[in-house]
């Protein structure tokens, strides 16, 4: 389970100092981006090297408790399911407890959901098996 920490600012909010909705899919995709980055996978030189990109493909999220500015969040990312052209990666937000608090007080479950990503070729835009380095990288079966 790869983690990323995030912290909520003022643009993340809505008029009510409660983050957007909208907003857990940007946390998501930059948990997402710095997961692949620290596998060794950084997305523009996949498009550059093998003329290729992930995108997203489907999204199913759920809200459990909202988050406000100032929190820091723990978005984690997990692959629960890989194709040969796609995979659908598990993600949650989480509400980092505070220094101090009250024993070891586990994250609060803010916001969870499932992502698929497929990938496809960069010109055209249509679906291709993910290549088999950026598979063994991932280290998902090929």
């Amino acid at each position: 389970m790869f983690t990323w920490p995030v912290r909520v600012y003022w643009e993340d909010t809505d008029a009510g100092g409660i983050v957007f909705y909208a907003n857990y899919l940007k946390f998501f995709e930059r948990a997402r981006t710095e997961w692949l980055r620290a596998l060794g996978v950084e997305q523009q030189r996949l498009r550059e090297q093998l003329g290729g990109m992930f995108v997203v493909t489907h999204t199913q999220l759920q809200y459990h408790r909202p988050a406000r500015l100032d929190d820091l969040l723990l978005v984690t990312a997990r692959v629960v399911e890989a194709g040969r052209a796609s995979m659908t990666i598990e993600q949650t937000a989480l509400l980092k407890p505070q220094q101090g608090s009250a024993g070891d007080a586990p994250a609060q479950l803010l916001c969870s959901g499932t992502i698929r990503i497929g990938w496809v070729d960069d010109r055209q835009l249509r679906p291709q098996r993910i290549p088999p380095a950026v598979m063994a990288a991932l280290k998902l079966p090929r």
